[in-house]
């Protein structure tokens, strides 16, 4: 049986280091939102007495991820044979948009399309993956559920989906086309003192509240924050210079997402946010104009990208 499903990317709309467990993994307080930039994945699946698992990958950004067992969405399909002691002929087609390293989530969303698509194949609970798929990625469990807004606790892997209201801001995305290790980020992390975590996740407490009243991109825009970015940005100019450029063209408004390297701004209408696109436009950058994900019907599969060097 054959599965095809768009598989969205994600944005930190507000992220917060509120703890370090003895393991060394950070806790945090988050919030992810899906956008309509994403891949597109095809999964061929049948039982079959012996397990072979197979990967052909296109799309703009098909030479930056590995076509072989090492991939994400493979060792994802395997953890789910390994869980239901099943055997199958797997083939996976990933047409890849999504740039990696970017803060976007996109290896997670792949694998959590992945687990998603053999569920449906193989009539099977998403749910019941849950804690599976944190084994795979910290971000992969946020991709299981069909809500756009999800609240993250713990490592990102504690989930609360949130309600939205129908009229939401629109985004721009700038992908400086440089990877930031995530591992290197937190390394450098220090645990910010208790009265500016307290400060801060107040204020994601108005974040959420502008999200579910459908409050315009202003409201939204001063409770943007990203604890990494002072991480990031002093190591990584190319972020610096894409963030500066881009809260300078929308009234200070911009965040990065995730641990980089994409960085974003939240405009009020559709025109709005392709004039601002034309605007960034520049060599080194790829641009995105977008809109918080609604499910199937929203899928663009990716081609979404404005500029490119």
């Amino acid at each position: 049986m054959k599965c095809t499903r768009f598989c969205p990317a994600k944005v930190n709309l507000f992220l917060e280091v509120t703890g370090k467990r003895p393991n060394g993994y950070h806790e945090l307080s988050t919030l992810f939102a899906k956008i309509d930039l994403g891949d597109r994945l095809t999964v061929d699946a049948a039982l079959a007495k012996k397990t072979s698992i197979t990967l052909q990958i296109t799309g703009p950004q098909r030479t930056r991820i590995p076509a072989n067992s090492h991939n994400l969405v493979c060792k994802a399909a395997q953890a789910f044979l390994d869980h239901y002691c099943l055997q199958a002929r797997i083939h996976i087609k990933l047409d890849k948009h999504v740039p990696t390293g970017a803060g976007l989530g996109g290896g997670s969303s792949d694998a959590a399309g992945v687990l998603l698509s053999l569920c449906e194949i193989f009539h099977k609970d998403p749910m019941e993956l849950l804690e599976l798929s944190a084994t795979l990625g910290a971000d992969v469990p946020l991709f299981l559920y069909p809500q756009t807004f999800l609240k993250g606790e713990g490592i990102g892997e504690k989930l609360t989906p949130l309600q939205a209201a129908e009229n939401l801001p629109h985004l721009l995305l700038i992908y400086p086309c440089t990877a930031v290790s995530t591992q290197q980020v937190f390394g450098r992390m220090h645990v910010p003192p208790a009265e500016d975590v307290l400060t801060n996740t107040a204020k994601l407490d108005k974040l959420i509240d502008a999200v579910r009243n459908g409050l315009p991109a202003n409201e939204w825009g001063k409770l943007l924050f990203n604890r990494l970015e002072e991480y990031v940005l002093p190591y990584v100019p190319c972020v610096q210079e894409a963030l500066s450029a881009l809260t300078q063209a929308n009234k200070g408004i911009g965040r990065m997402s995730g641990s980089g390297s994409t960085v974003f701004t939240l405009v009020g209408t559709k025109q709005h946010v392709q004039e601002l696109a034309e605007k960034m436009q520049h060599t080194k950058r790829l641009v995105f104009p977008v809109s918080f994900y609604r499910g199937p019907a929203d899928a663009n599969y990716g081609d979404k990208s404005s500029s490119h060097g």
